[in-house]
């Protein structure tokens, strides 16, 4: 099997993936603890891109648009444990404790990479994932728990993320936009994260654009991609990923229908 993930809980799993590549656009609900155990991860989001390897631990912001590709790498599968950190289990800890940080949350991905203390509480997960049924009752609770307080034990400036549970508010459209353009998601994702409902996003898209999302995501991504190849000398293969498109043939056939020509014979290269 190329993808195996086990739970303890809806929100702790260990997911395996044995195959050469594996992508996906993702925008992150929750915010979401990684331990990554081996292969290779690289996580594109609007302006920043960050790749981790084995040994690494981060911490991603919910409500954040982002690619992942997932690889295997020196002969050992893509694995890791994944704490999702959810609304209803945030709220449930910071009613015991007081936060120590109300300021805007950074949003960015924290890495506590190689940190004994995190390492041994998502380490302590592993002999749990084969139990099934036979689980010691609230364990995922406490390691939720645990796994918190541990973060701010180490950096105190999380509590600005983790005890902020303000919805998307109604954000600049066009900003966004232009910063977030690649990642191939549905239209609600963008209208949610931009403080707006599907018929208020498309009406304001057509004021400011005066064309449909769709033929203005695509062009971006053409575009985009056009300079990756021509002016990074960057491969239509390495390429395609990278700008929102779902496979090489389909890019191929979008880039050749509105440039003329095929991204294997851009005019000068």
């Amino acid at each position: 099997m190329e993808f195996e993930t086990k739970y303890i809980a809806p929100e702790i799993k260990l997911s395996e993936y044995n195959g050469k590549l594996f992508k996906t656009e993702v925008m992150f609900e929750h915010h979401l603890l990684v331990w990554f155990i081996s292969g290779e991860t690289k996580i594109i989001q609007a302006h920043t891109t960050n790749v981790f390897t084995a040994g690494d631990i981060f911490l991603i912001p919910g409500n954040q648009l982002a690619t992942v590709i997932n690889y295997p790498k020196n002969g050992l599968p893509h694995k890791a444990v994944a704490m999702h950190l959810t609304p209803e289990k945030l709220k449930e800890y910071y009613s015991k404790y007081k936060a120590a940080v109300r300021a805007r949350p950074l949003q960015k991905v924290y890495r506590f990479s190689k940190h004994p203390l995190l390492e041994s509480c998502l380490a302590s997960l592993i002999p749990y994932f084969d139990l099934g049924r036979n689980l010691p009752p609230d364990i995922a609770n406490i390691k939720i728990e645990e796994a918190i307080s541990i973060l701010r034990s180490i950096d105190q400036s999380v509590d600005g993320l983790l005890a902020n549970f303000e919805e998307p508010g109604k954000i600049d459209l066009s900003e966004f936009m232009e910063r977030h353009f690649m990642f191939n998601m549905p239209l609600d994702k963008f209208s949610y994260l931009t403080g707006r409902s599907l018929a208020t996003f498309r009406r304001d898209f057509k004021k400011i654009y005066n064309t449909t999302p769709q033929k203005w995501l695509t062009e971006k991504r053409l575009q985009l991609a056009h300079y990756q190849i021509a002016q990074k000398q960057r491969k239509p293969n390495d390429v395609y990923i990278e700008t929102g498109f779902e496979n090489l043939s389909h890019f191929s056939f979008a880039f050749k229908k509105h440039f003329g020509y095929p991204p294997n014979a851009i005019p000068g290269q």
